[in-house]
């Protein structure tokens, strides 16, 4: 995987950047090559989670969400494989160790908004849990303050099918120092 870098990446809304005390953008932009490095990504990533983690995934069918999640999975140590939730819209899988759970939330049939989100009691699951959820634009922000939107797309122009450009956005105070905590 290759380090951060100021590539153009996937598609970040309008406004989703969002900036320190100091002014700093708390963005950090990365290529991935393969589906194995995106696990890895995830591994990274579940190494500065901490429970009461909100992580909002987005990107297109194919793009690696699940994958990335399932390296979450691994580098939290949790019970069961994780799949895509998508016809049973979010799994919980218990730590086998002392960390947090893994909630794993697919809202790609939800489109009622938080309502339809509120049903899953995930502001329940929030404070414990680190909660992942894939296509939840517009629809779990409220959940947090804090929270990590992690962008995965595919590279522009690339005929590499496999490679993606990721960009993790943190918004809140919780990630002042997520570019020193992927280092």
């Amino acid at each position: 995987m290759e380090a951060p870098h100021n590539s153009p990446a996937a598609e970040v809304p309008e406004g989703a950047e969002s900036r320190t005390a100091d002014g700093e953008a708390v963005t950090v932009r990365m290529t991935v090559e393969s589906p194995e490095e995106m696990r890895e990504l995830g591994r990274r990533l579940a190494r500065v989670l901490a429970p009461g983690d909100l992580v909002m995934l987005t990107g297109e069918l194919g793009a690696g969400k699940t994958t990335l999640t399932r390296g979450l999975g691994e580098g939290l140590g949790v019970r069961g494989a994780v799949t895509s939730p998508t016809f049973v819209i979010a799994r919980v899988h218990p730590s086998l160790a002392d960390g947090p759970a893994l909630v794993h939330v697919d809202a790609y049939r939800l489109g009622g908004g938080l309502d339809e989100m509120e049903d899953l009691d995930l502001d329940v699951s929030l404070p414990d849990s680190v909660v992942v959820v894939e296509w939840g634009d517009g629809k779990v922000e409220e959940l947090s303050d804090d929270r990590l939107q992690v962008f995965i797309g595919r590279a522009v122009g690339d005929t590499d099918d496999e490679r993606r450009e990721v960009t993790l956005v943190g918004i809140g105070a919780r990630w002042a120092g997520l570019r020193a905590e992927l280092a």
